[in-house]
């Protein structure tokens, strides 16, 4: 089976469309979505939407801090991120919230663990920045392959039985072989909001049969992205970063 995995949506119509799009062309047979569809972006009604429907077609979603943010104001965010949550309440329905709410903050999938953010403490929204980090969350969970997203930068790691890390960056539209003697986390870059240095959409793809891991690059209209934060009155600085992927 082939499965993409998107992560880090915040609201970014164009960006989510050509990932699915491609996805679906690549022969994406079911998807995955680890949290942040609102947030940052223009469009989070049109976004929540969209990941209701797939919800609905059998995709498997979890929660991220932006979607906990909508609920639950106490959440911990700079103050960008603040006004544009602000600004996403009101543009939510009542169903778009409360599915949100719903939403777990972690999934199992036969030998995999789905998470937004640090597998050992899913509510306490840690990045996943570093090897130490990595085997932290890794070590939190028996899943042999753990995804996850929150840091916005495509990232692959490993444990061997003894415990050793292996660390990359993974390289775009290279086939990863996860071997079955080590245990993986891959961190999903985002979608809606690269911070790599690459203003191209990023998502995954997994081939469960061939044990697979794909990291794709979705170039898409970051001018027509851009526009709509600025027209919906959002702070500029939420637009000028998609230009540079930052």
């Amino acid at each position: 089976m082939l499965i993409a995995f998107f992560a880090d949506i915040h609201a970014n119509r164009q960006a989510f469309s050509a990932c699915l799009a491609q996805a679906r062309d690549h022969g994406a047979e079911r998807f995955v979505l680890l949290g942040d569809y609102v947030g940052y972006g223009a469009d989070p009604e049109w976004t929540v939407t969209a990941v209701m429907d797939l919800v609905e077609k059998g995709a498997m979603a979890v929660l991220g801090n932006h979607d906990s943010a909508i609920n639950n104001p106490r959440e911990q965010m700079n103050v960008e991120a603040k006004i544009a949550i602000e600004w996403t309440r009101g543009e939510l329905g009542p169903s778009e919230r409360e599915f949100l709410a719903g939403l777990p903050l972690t999934l199992e999938d036969r030998d995999r663990l789905y998470v937004h953010a640090d597998a050992s403490n899913p509510k306490g929204w840690n990045y996943v920045a570093s090897v130490a980090d990595a085997a932290r969350s890794i070590s939190a969970t028996p899943a042999p392959i753990t995804f996850c997203g929150h840091i916005h930068q495509p990232a692959l790691y490993s444990m061997s039985a003894t415990a050793k890390m292996t660390s990359f960056t993974p390289t775009t539209g290279f086939a990863i072989q996860l071997l079955p003697g080590r245990r993986w986390l891959a961190v999903l870059g985002s979608v809606g909001q690269p911070r790599d240095g690459n203003p191209a959409s990023s998502y995954a793809m997994l081939d469960t049969e061939k044990r697979e891991l794909t990291y794709c690059r979705v170039p898409y209209d970051v001018e027509q992205a851009a526009a709509q934060i600025r027209k919906k009155g959002l702070p500029t600085w939420l637009a000028d970063r998609l230009r540079v992927g930052n």
